[in-house]
């Protein structure tokens, strides 16, 4: 029971840390918040390894890539268990708590976003084109000639696809692995970040990123899929659809992860979601407005409250009842 106290204890005051100090914003990297934070480490480091680690063998160029994916994920994650052991050796368990809180914080990003959501919804709402596209580079496009309902798709495409990636698969592997699995994930999925993709220059270096990370949330993308479908039952939204839309459309996008998220939540909120020239997902019923992304976060709040009830509390019972403490 102490072990689970003390588990629970770290998630909780993690989340609330992040809601007092949220996230430095990516539109202002020359930030002294910006730089230091151990994700835009995580970034760094994978860039100089990876211009170390290109060649022209294509063979050998993969060979290289799970080289360059096991030494991110090993240094990070290796860094943050022997500090929290000398933490809690030398400075005791209060002490341990406060720290591991903040590592754990360190993974997830749930304020900033809210507020990129409002403000985004609130310049789609005045039509102030130039401020909402602001926020469409979350979804990695370029906003230079959306639309409105365009801005306002890729926000709620970009926190459906980051329910796992910034909230619920940190929480998952936390609650599985203590910190050093939080730590572990955001490490694969920064390197997915940096490296996942298909294009000439990556597709050799990152292909073992890419994998990894789609197997790291391949359980927890259906899982949330699932909860999406709940919590738009709970809210009043379009449950029915959401499971239609999802099983329909989540083909349609290359992410065989994220497709699920995005095309749930344009079910329950009976829009069709598009990012130009790549995909369209769901049906037109309403065409994506400001509310609609205010809907999303209702959805995306509810989603990780019935996570951490449903999923994330019976597994770190079943860890602290088998394993006992781990740091």
């Amino acid at each position: 029971m102490l072990n689970m106290t003390i588990a629970l204890t770290i998630l909780t005051l993690a989340i609330v840390i992040d809601w007092l100090i949220s996230d430095p914003s990516p539109n202002e990297p020359w930030k002294i918040r910006y730089k230091v934070h151990p994700t835009v480490w995580m970034g760094k480091f994978t860039g100089f390894l990876k211009k170390r680690l290109k060649h022209p063998n294509p063979k050998r160029e993969k060979l290289n890539g799970v080289f360059l994916a096991l030494t991110v994920i090993a240094t990070f994650t290796v860094s943050a268990y022997i500090f929290l052991k000398a933490v809690y050796d030398y400075l005791g368990l209060i002490a341990y708590i406060i720290v591991a809180a903040l590592l754990l914080k360190l993974t997830l990003c749930i304020r900033l976003e809210t507020e990129w959501a409002k403000a985004a919804a609130k310049a789609v709402e005045a039509r102030d084109l130039i401020e909402a596209r602001k926020y469409a580079h979350f979804s990695r496009r370029d906003p230079t000639n959306l639309t409105a309902p365009q801005i306002a798709s890729s926000v709620i495409e970009s926190m459906a696809e980051n329910l796992t990636d910034f909230r619920l698969s940190p929480i998952f592997y936390y609650a599985l692995f203590g910190v050093p699995g939080a730590i572990a994930f955001r490490a694969i999925n920064t390197l997915d970040g940096m490296v996942g993709f298909k294009d000439p220059e990556h597709i050799n270096i990152g292909w073992f990123s890419a994998r990894l990370d789609t197997a790291a949330n391949y359980i927890i993308a259906r899982l949330t899929t699932l909860l999406i479908i709940v919590a738009a039952a709970i809210l009043g939204e379009d449950y029915r659809n959401a499971w239609k839309i999802a099983i329909r459309d989540q083909s349609k996008v290359p992410s065989i992860n994220h497709g699920w998220l995005m095309a749930a939540m344009a079910g329950a909120l009976n829009v069709q979601l598009e990012k130009p020239g790549y995909y369209i997902i769901g049906d037109q019923k309403e065409e994506v407005s400001h509310m609609h992304i205010l809907k999303t976060l209702r959805i995306r709040n509810l989603v990780m409250i019935l996570f951490i009830l449903l999923v994330c509390i019976p597994l770190i019972m079943i860890r602290s009842l088998f394993f006992g403490f781990i740091i």
